[in-house]
């Protein structure tokens, strides 16, 4: 069977199911992260100590402790096994969402949400979705993860002005670390896998750090989660100042706008996965966000619609890079020590979101919501430029340079 008669054929019952659970267990992690965005910037002033760049360093800070223990955690559980190394980490966020829940001020805040990035489980993820499907289905299991991503995205822009009103900043976490719990549930009925390959690690950590293929995800990914919770320091308020709606009304916005923007993501990934042309699909999805993003600091005098087509052409763009790019880098990264390569990835995203916040902190304090979105702009508009050399990945199946000489 062909390599691509063989990407056809469906997952498998095993794969399914495994495929399915990990999508679950990373949807609720990052839905309980996701949870605070749209609500944070319109509470947090309340809190003991806030200011514009404390608010932002709480809701990016997370991806500080996450950029740092992704890469040990990844190599962890290619030497311990993928489920031990990912329920630890549920267990940390957990914890860090409970410190969060009963703090008072913002440096509090902080401290619950640097735990919660503590339980740096993506690398371990991604890793146990490569170990557990075929190479040909391996990009249909890493988009599940990525759409479930998405999808948490979403439900947690939705729900949180609702629930935020009912049980403040503190129900939010105590929420989140319910969530985790899930999680833990989750994982425990999920097969255990053969322990990981011993093999060097060291060796496939350095080509993860400077093979040019992933270098240039990682890069997109750092920008696509950096810009994400930079403009988040600002939207809410963009939002109830052209709407003048109260915080726990901005589902109006969102629902409308959220799946609206699934309906003009899909058909494009669809379209991408079956013709083999995610890699060309990355640069226009790119582009399409930084003029979103200029739209949106560019049009607060335009009529609301028009402001609106540009958010929503925001979230076209992100729901479709954040589902694509994890099976990019499946094909690209080393096979010997997946858990490593993916780690890197993983760091880089969370350290995106780390930057990001703290990025749109020092942005709104100096220049207001309409600065941190033509800062965001910026920093897209740059990788635009780097994205027009994405490569396609090799077939499947055909061995890399590297590999076929060892």
């Amino acid at each position: 069977m062909s390599a691509r008669t063989a990407a056809k054929t469906p997952l498998n019952a095993a794969e399914r199911r495994a495929a399915m659970g990990l999508a679950g267990v990373f949807g609720l992690r990052m839905f309980g992260l996701f949870l605070i965005l749209p609500v944070f910037a319109l509470y947090a002033p309340g809190l003991e100590g806030a200011t514009p760049l404390l608010i932002g360093l709480a809701l990016g800070v997370y991806g500080l402790t996450q950029a740092c223990l992704q890469i040990p955690m990844g190599m962890a559980s290619d030497r311990w096994g993928r489920k031990p190394v990912i329920a630890a980490g549920l267990v940390v966020f957990a914890i860090g969402s409970v410190v969060a829940a009963t703090a008072d001020g913002i440096w509090g805040v902080i401290l619950g949400r640097a735990l919660q990035g503590g339980g740096a489980i993506a690398a371990a993820v991604m890793a146990l979705a490569a170990d557990v499907t075929r190479e040909t289905h391996r990009a249909r299991a890493f988009a599940a993860i990525g759409m479930s991503v998405g999808l948490a995205f979403l439900l947690a822009l939705m729900v949180a002005p609702p629930l935020t009103a009912l049980g403040g900043l503190q129900g939010l976490f105590w929420l989140t670390a319910g969530a985790s719990l899930v999680g833990l549930v989750i994982v425990a009925r999920m097969p255990r896998p053969a322990r990981p390959a011993q093999s060097a690690v060291s060796g496939s950590l350095r080509r993860s750090l400077t093979d040019p293929d992933l270098m240039r995800l990682n890069v997109g990914i750092f920008v696509l989660h950096a810009a994400l919770t930079g403009i988040f320091v600002a939207l809410p308020l963009l939002i109830q100042a052209r709407f003048g709606l109260e915080a726990a009304q901005h589902w109006r916005v969102w629902v409308p706008l959220l799946i609206t923007s699934v309906a003009g993501m899909l058909p494009l990934l669809i379209i991408a996965e079956r013709r083999g042309a995610m890699h060309r699909l990355i640069p226009l999805a790119v582009t399409a966000m930084a003029l979103g993003l200029m739209g949106l600091g560019l049009l607060m005098a335009a009529p609301v619609a028009v402001w609106l087509v540009a958010l929503w052409l925001y979230f076209v763009s992100f729901n479709l890079l954040e589902a694509a790019m994890p099976s990019l880098v499946s094909r690209f990264a080393p096979g010997e020590a997946r858990g490593a390569a993916m780690g890197v990835y993983a760091s880089a995203q969370f350290l995106g979101a780390f930057a990001g916040g703290l990025f749109g902190g020092i942005l709104a304090g100096a220049f207001g919501p309409v600065g941190v979105m033509l800062g965001c702009a910026a920093m897209v508009s740059l990788w635009a430029l780097l994205a027009r050399g994405q490569r396609a990945p090799l077939p499947v199946g055909t061995p890399r340079a590297s590999e076929g000489s060892g």
